[in-house]
């Protein structure tokens, strides 16, 4: 059974040296790729003078790396890591047992149930996981306790039947919507994790970033759930056309006239447009449920060939 680690990397000279030297310990069978993203400090040098695996990506963003990565290694576990040394590798034993004992899917590595709060230096960071996690598990209706965690590890099942979507940072909370929607096996594991070093610096920007996983949210929770998004859209454009309706209906009852007619006809067709938001997250439900059992029968056949 074979493992590789897949290590994406911007710019992390002053980390990268030990993260392959460290994973290189604790799994010696295990082959460690470090995927360079335009780096200008010398990450990728570094990293193979450490014993890696070099491989390129031109196009920027982390959800680019990790595409190309699942789409050219071959393994049966996969072990994805952050290249900034603030996971330890000696966890990477507990997934890796995870995904070929066990035979999870998707194993998490929960830094929130550990160390997390207390490490990390960045309060905005603390305060959007906690509503990162709060919103996917309230619309998706599970109990996964860290959604943007950078350490996970993969079945081959997973990797190679995963559509990378998103191009950045956002690629984490879109790999555990779809694993949630797809019914994957997915194991959480308390981990450890640790700030960055002196000198070592994120490539994380707090409110962009953060901007546009609320975003990747919002667009799966429509294409995955088309009838619950639909439906809020239905209720509060009729909740619109009632309010608007209900003072000339009073009117009415009181003198038999209609006094409103402007305000009755947009009440009307805030009317109709909820009754088509419904019938469209109606369709589209219907078309997402037949994509789902086309993906199942997608999976059967993969699995037979692997």
């Amino acid at each position: 059974m074979t493992t590789a680690v897949l290590i994406p990397c911007y710019n992390e000279a002053k980390t990268i040296e030990k993260v392959v030297t460290d994973f290189r310990k604790v799994l010696p069978d295990a082959d460690i790729y470090v995927y360079d993203n335009n780096s200008s400090d010398g990450t990728d040098e570094i990293a193979r003078k450490a014993g890696a695996i070099v491989r390129y990506e031109r196009r920027q963003g982390k959800g680019n790396v990790i595409r190309t990565m699942f789409r050219e290694i071959d393994a049966d576990c996969y072990i994805m890591v952050d290249g900034d040394d603030t996971y330890p590798a000696e966890d990477a034993v507990r997934l890796q047992e995870a995904v070929l004992k066990d035979h999870a899917d998707m194993v998490i590595g929960d830094r929130l149930s550990s160390t997390y709060f207390t490490e990390n230096k960045r309060p905005f960071h603390n305060s959007g996981n906690r509503i990162v996690r709060f919103l996917i598990n309230k619309i998706f209706k599970s109990d996964i306790r860290d959604i943007m965690t950078g350490y996970r590890a993969f079945s081959r099942l997973f990797v190679k039947s995963y559509p990378v979507l998103s191009k950045g940072f956002e690629i984490e909370t879109e790999m555990t919507i779809h694993s949630l929607d797809k019914n994957f096996h997915l194991i959480e594991l308390p981990i450890q994790y640790r700030d960055r070093p002196e000198g070592s610096v994120s490539k994380l920007n707090t409110f962009a970033d953060g901007f546009k996983v609320i975003l990747t949210i919002f667009n799966l929770f429509r294409d995955y759930k088309p009838l619950a998004f639909f439906s809020i859209g239905t209720v509060l454009l009729w909740m619109i056309g009632l309010i608007l309706f209900m003072p000339a209906f009073v009117d009415y009852l009181k003198t038999g006239l209609v006094l409103k007619f402007p305000s009755v006809i947009v009440a009307v067709a805030f009317f109709i447009m909820g009754a088509l938001s419904l019938v469209c997250g109606l369709i589209l439900d219907v078309i997402v449920n037949q994509n789902r059992k086309n993906y199942e029968i997608y999976l059967n056949m993969l699995y037979k060939q692997n």
